[in-house]
């Protein structure tokens, strides 16, 4: 018994959430659908069009300090081993170099969306 009644649930959920899914969304498309994606291409148009370089390197400098703050993570288990200054030291340096760098770009006008 419990078990046809494990294998009705479990077949009547996914059936219910299958025909809820199918009901609920709108089919019509609208401006907003239609209209282009964030970056700016046409989504119907030809893939062969001039994009903007520093499109990309905002991207590439975001990804860069994205993983670079995900070096400070292990921090708070480091400062607990035997040599916490090591690890303070350590961290501060990473933390400087990505100042710098910051600095850098934004003195150089890496930044700036418009020229």
């Amino acid at each position: 018994m419990k078990i046809s009644s494990l294998i009705l649930s479990s077949a009547t959920l996914p059936t219910a959430l299958i025909i809820i899914s199918l009901w609920l969304p709108q089919t019509k498309s609208d401006v907003e659908k239609l209209s282009p994606y964030e970056c700016g291409f046409d989504p119907l148009g030809t893939a062969r069009l001039p994009f903007s370089l520093r499109f990309f390197l905002i991207a590439i400098l975001f990804l860069l300090f994205d993983l670079e703050i995900a070096l400070l993570l292990p921090t708070p288990w480091a400062i607990n081993s035997t040599s916490p200054q090591t690890a303070l030291l350590l961290m501060v340096l990473l933390i400087l170099i990505l100042i710098l760098g910051l600095a850098y770009e934004w003195q150089s006008g890496g930044l700036e969306w418009a020229d």
